[in-house]
């Protein structure tokens, strides 16, 4: 049962971060309903050794502070990502920082990584009883000097809890941060984090794999470094390993092309529809230069099942999606997976893993 479209018009008089704070109480209080179950074999995949029950997944950002992950994912997703979390806690920038710009479905940010700190979210994930795939997006502090001390600190504390952790190097909101997207800090902060991994996996310990998520405002030199980077180049490493096990493409743009609504001049990070066309060129570029080796997590402007095909046939292996609960409601992730189901069936797969770059066949490699 959908209640969204009840309180929609009381939600939205709300201010959009007080609208958010809502939501979460609401979930946490266990006053949104469940979704029914997806029982679509058809969605069913593995992806770097996880196994998602639906390709579907819920963004960082939402749930910053793993409050409410058990409860998204009984909203119908087939996974959450919670965060980005810093070591320690900071209150972000000074408010109003987050900006709903309705005509165009799309949000302005610059919330500025705010966050509980990493005990906090390592509390509440060792507390989790629900089985489900819960990733940890890290970030940094923003008055930490040394950037790889910050995302070592927080693969260290958050491992144990994570199914997997995504590498933040590219919100618009933290000064400097998508600097850190160039080949030799990048290479130092991913060196760093799998090396606490491998520490771990030698223990005795499970390794969660690695992701890293990037920008949609790069150049094509700076794609080409990235995918080099993340297939290893410049990493000391075994032969046929690569340097992160995935990549998320893409966080939010500084782009405001044809925006309509009077809020576009806003400073932060653009979200939602306008984001869906150059986000995806950018997934399939990234494909095409990883020889589709890597598995890529398609994010950016999904608020249908058509829109999450389309990430998927240009070479996602799973999506996720945020913007759109800001106007469709918590529902919107089981909308858009069976929506999904109903594509990738009207055109005769019979597995979502078996469409992954259907419109890019010369490149395709052999991601687990």
């Amino acid at each position: 049962m959908d209640l969204y479209p009840l309180i929609k018009p009381l939600v939205m008089r709300f201010d959009p971060e007080c609208g958010h704070a809502f939501a979460i109480r609401a979930l946490r209080l266990g006053l949104v309903p469940p979704q029914p179950r997806i029982a679509e074999p058809v969605l069913a995949t593995r992806v770097f050794g996880l196994d998602f029950p639906n390709p579907v997944g819920l963004a960082a950002g939402f749930d910053k502070d793993a409050a409410v992950a058990d409860a998204m994912l009984a909203q119908g997703f087939g996974y959450v990502e919670v965060g980005s979390v810093t070591p320690r806690p900071q209150p972000g920038n000074p408010k109003p920082r987050l900006f709903r710009l309705v005509p165009d479905r799309a949000v302005i940010n610059r919330m500025g990584f705010n966050n509980q700190g990493m005990e906090a979210m390592a509390a509440r994930l060792a507390a989790r009883r629900r089985r489900g795939i819960v990733g940890v997006n890290l970030g940094k502090n923003k008055d930490t000097e040394r950037a790889v001390d910050d995302y070592v600190a927080g693969a260290r504390r958050l491992a144990p809890y994570a199914d997997y952790l995504a590498v933040n190097v590219s919100s618009p909101n933290t000064p400097g941060l998508r600097a850190l997207q160039s080949r030799e800090p990048l290479v130092e902060i991913l060196a760093g984090v799998r090396a606490v991994l491998d520490g771990i996996a030698a223990a005795g310990g499970r390794r969660p794999p690695l992701l890293l998520k990037i920008a949609p405002d790069l150049t094509p030199e700076d794609l080409a470094d990235i995918a080099a980077v993340a297939l290893g180049d410049g990493m000391d490493l075994a032969e046929g390993e690569t340097g992160v096990d995935g990549l998320i493409v893409t966080n939010t743009t500084w782009a405001r092309d044809g925006l309509k609504s009077p809020l576009r001049s806003e400073q932060g990070g653009l979200s939602g529809a306008p984001l869906m066309e150059p986000s995806t060129s950018v997934l399939a570029a990234m494909y095409r230069l990883t020889q589709g080796l890597l598995p890529l997590v398609g994010v950016g402007g999904i608020s249908t099942g058509a829109d999450a095909y389309a990430k998927i046939r240009a070479g996602a292996s799973l999506v996720q999606l945020y913007t759109a609960m800001v106007f469709d409601g918590p529902a919107v992730g089981a909308k858009v997976a069976r929506e999904l189901a109903e594509c990738l069936k009207a055109d005769g797969f019979a597995h979502v893993a078996d469409a992954v770059g259907a419109d890019r066949p010369a490149v395709r490699g052999s991601a687990p």
